[in-house]
């Protein structure tokens, strides 16, 4: 660009200059400072995500440059608790209640029955660090649930959130039966975590309407080399005040006829169903004693 000057030629001015001037007429045009004026691609935009039915996400502040590296490092840690012995009525909203307010809730969530939509009694919640969930676990386990008169029964997660393999009818578990009434997930889950480490969840099964227990629930491992080894060296051993019946899960059998299967082991489908009407009639007839 060439500026002429009164008495003297032409100026050729350089790029830099020249862009300094349109800057500067730019600024006497606009109303405001040119520094309000963001560009669209520098703005930081979030993606829309999807989460699921009973999933509640808390927004966590935006990590500073220097803890970005810290919780690279950390990512694989285990930031989750397991959470058991919930009633039918403890949703997402009641584990809010508890846990919510210190602020380092990331996600939370009581696991239901694809089936019916109950709870299974047990969730899980996951915190902003492993440091954050082992301070919980420390001063929450074993104290008093709010609007309960039952304690907390906390443990580290054995699995993630979103692990689908949840379900206890997997290869990996074992059947456990003639459980006591007064034995709940936790409980049965430290009967075995205690000897086997590959243990990642155990599930005591208990009637939707009286919320009591059926007696019976199963234990899934890790490895199937431990499973094995449970079958035989804990059939038998006591959990809390009686010893324990172990055997095969069999998950694609009805609920009833699975435990007679290991109660009465029977050899086709005909005999199973002889030995549920068997069963209904023992029911049936303690019922009627009872009263």
């Amino acid at each position: 660009m060439m500026q002429s000057t009164p008495g003297a030629g032409p100026v050729v001015m350089d790029p830099q200059q020249q862009q300094q001037q349109q800057w500067m007429a730019m600024q006497m045009q606009q109303p405001y400072p040119a520094a309000m004026v963001v560009p669209h691609q520098m703005m930081h935009q979030q993606p829309y995500q999807h989460y699921p039915q009973h999933f509640l996400p808390y927004p966590q502040p935006q990590p500073q440059p220097q803890q970005q590296q810290q919780q690279a490092q950390s990512s694989e840690e285990n930031k989750s608790l397991w959470v058991g012995d919930l009633q039918y009525w403890m949703d997402e909203n009641y584990l809010n209640s508890c846990f919510g307010h210190t602020g380092e809730v990331v996600s939370l969530k009581v696991i239901r029955n694809k089936q019916t939509g109950q709870s299974e009694g047990y969730g899980f919640v996951e915190f902003v660090s492993r440091a954050a969930a082992e301070k919980i676990l420390q001063n929450y386990n074993g104290g008093m649930m709010p609007s309960t008169d039952q304690a907390f029964r906390l443990n580290w997660a054995t699995f993630s959130m979103g692990d689908r393999r949840s379900d206890m009818g997997s290869d990996h578990s074992i059947f456990v039966g003639d459980l006591a009434s007064d034995v709940t997930d936790a409980l049965l889950q430290e009967t075995f975590a205690s000897r086997y480490s590959s243990v990642k969840g155990a599930k005591v099964v208990f009637d939707a309407n009286t919320g009591r227990s059926k007696g019976y629930g199963f234990v899934r491992f890790g490895d199937d080399s431990e499973r094995l080894r449970a079958m035989t060296e804990m059939n038998g051993l006591y959990c809390s005040s009686r010893p324990m019946r172990i055997g095969v899960a069999t998950p694609r059998k009805s609920t009833q006829q699975q435990y007679v299967s290991q109660v009465f082991p029977c050899k086709s489908v005909k005999h199973v169903e002889v030995c549920c009407l068997l069963l209904s009639l023992v029911i049936l007839s303690h019922t009627l004693a009872s009263q």
